[in-house]
């Protein structure tokens, strides 16, 4: 939401988009609006990532319908790693204009739910991240590469 369409790392198909508006404590990996992907992408040294493997912001009732269906896996270097449920939590957010979540500028409130990982953060050098979800008719698949600079 804090992107326009142009430049925004869900509708990025290469990685090339992949550090914008990153928190420096946090890094975000972007799923996509429910194509396939191959992005390459660099990650800082020493900062945990985070990404969904689906996701969703609306409504509470919208939400709890999108997560019964809801399934997905990572697997990070040939190893699966474990997501978590997040059923539906309140958020707030600003969003861009021209972003393609809400399309308009300013704050608003909404439902957000998904299965998400957590990662902490990867040993220097290059990494394979498969990234696959589904819920009912959506589905996703975005394939990283990653390369953590030492330092």
């Amino acid at each position: 939401m804090s992107e326009p369409g142009r430049t925004n790392p869900v509708a990025d198909e290469d990685g090339s988009e992949c550090g914008r508006n990153q928190p420096q404590d946090v890094w975000f990996l972007a799923g996509t609006f429910g194509t396939q992907a191959k992005r390459t992408c660099s990650v800082p040294n020493g900062v945990p990532l985070a990404f969904p493997l689906v996701n969703l912001i609306a409504s509470p009732a919208d939400c709890a319908a999108f997560m019964k269906p809801a399934r997905g896996s990572a697997v990070l270097d040939g190893k699966r790693v474990d997501s978590e449920t997040i059923a539906g939590v309140t958020i707030t957010a600003r969003g861009v204009a021209g972003n393609p979540v809400t399309g308009t500028d300013g704050r608003f409130s909404a439902t957000g739910c998904g299965l998400w990982v957590q990662l902490p953060p990867l040993q220097p050098g290059q990494h394979t991240l498969t990234i696959r979800g589904q819920s009912a008719d959506f589905s996703l698949g975005v394939d990283y590469s990653l390369t953590v600079d030492a330092g």
